[in-house]
């Protein structure tokens, strides 16, 4: 947004004091986010960043733009969980997850797998990649597509980090959801569980590989994608397997408060600059109120 001149100066003054960290974030809808954003406290921080463009711009979600109908994702409260316990520094999110993709469709020949790699290489010129997150499956629960699940995800990991020149990257998968199978477009999804047999084989035996449950978190209507709030708390999730450097099996305690606590940080300046410029540049406030907040 042209608008966001001032603010963006004041945040890239900031990122010449502190040492960027990145994340790759990958798989298919579930990882881009379909949360309804109406139903999520907005996250906003000075210090998280998305990839756009070729440039580092401040985090607002969607952070994804793979379909019209983006919108909540785990990275945002990943992030934000990342800031609360490293102050000092700035992450920067690297959205390439395609919605409704099968694995097959990251094989290392495929558009999926190298727009990602070009995305990253370019996010790590100037950040260090610290994670890649991936969720993905809900395409691969049927027809007993889990079979070989294991040996594609190995390639797949194995690709990425040669690619990267990253080989001891943390790789965090994200399960599926115990919703599945039951209703609307997930009624499908009737070898979900097999699948999430499968990433958690692979996180137990493989070198820095960390598996998060999906366990317990809630759908849209459509019985697919996973809601805002759930969003949100599989984030934390994937925050804690990567802070711990251990597989996340089962839901945490307190989960709803944990979010809570995230979302409720009280915005600095720049960050209020920020969203006064957003809203009125969306068209929700007047140029009167932009001026009298900007005084």
């Amino acid at each position: 947004m042209t608008m966001l001149k001032g603010n963006d100066k004041n945040i890239i003054e900031n990122e010449r004091n502190l040492e960027m960290k990145s994340v790759l974030l990958i798989g298919q809808s579930n990882m881009a986010g379909r949360g309804f954003l109406n139903e999520a406290t907005p996250i906003y921080n000075e210090n998280i960043f998305m990839l756009r463009n070729g440039r580092w711009q401040m985090m607002a979600e969607p952070i994804h733009f793979d379909r019209s109908v983006s919108g909540v994702g785990p990275a945002a409260s990943f992030a934000q969980a990342w800031c609360n316990a490293n102050k000092n520094e700035q992450i920067g999110l690297i959205p390439c997850a395609e919605g409704g993709s099968y694995i097959d469709e990251w094989n290392k020949e495929g558009a999926l797998f190298r727009h990602a790699v070009s995305e990253a290489k370019f996010a790590m010129e100037n950040s260090e990649l610290i994670a890649i997150l991936w969720h993905q499956g809900e395409s691969d629960s049927h027809s007993g597509k889990y079979k070989n699940y294991y040996q594609k995800l190995n390639v797949l990991v194995n690709s990425f980090r040669k690619e990267l020149e990253a080989l001891e990257v943390p790789f965090i998968a994200g399960g599926l959801g115990d919703y599945l199978g039951k209703s609307g477009f997930g009624r499908s999804c009737v070898e979900y569980d097999l699948i999430n047999q499968e990433l958690l084989k692979y996180a137990e035996y493989n070198r820095n590989c960390y598996f998060v449950t999906g366990e317990k978190l809630y759908p849209n209507p459509d019985g697919i994608h996973i809601n805002a709030e759930s969003q949100r708390i599989l984030g934390i999730r994937y925050f804690k397997a990567y802070q711990t450097k251990s597989n996340v099996v089962e839901p945490l305690d307190n989960e709803a408060n944990m979010v809570k606590e995230l979302c409720e940080r009280e915005y600095t300046i720049a960050e209020k600059r920020y969203i006064t410029l957003e809203q009125f540049t969306l068209g929700k406030s007047s140029m009167e109120e932009v001026l009298k907040f900007l005084k």
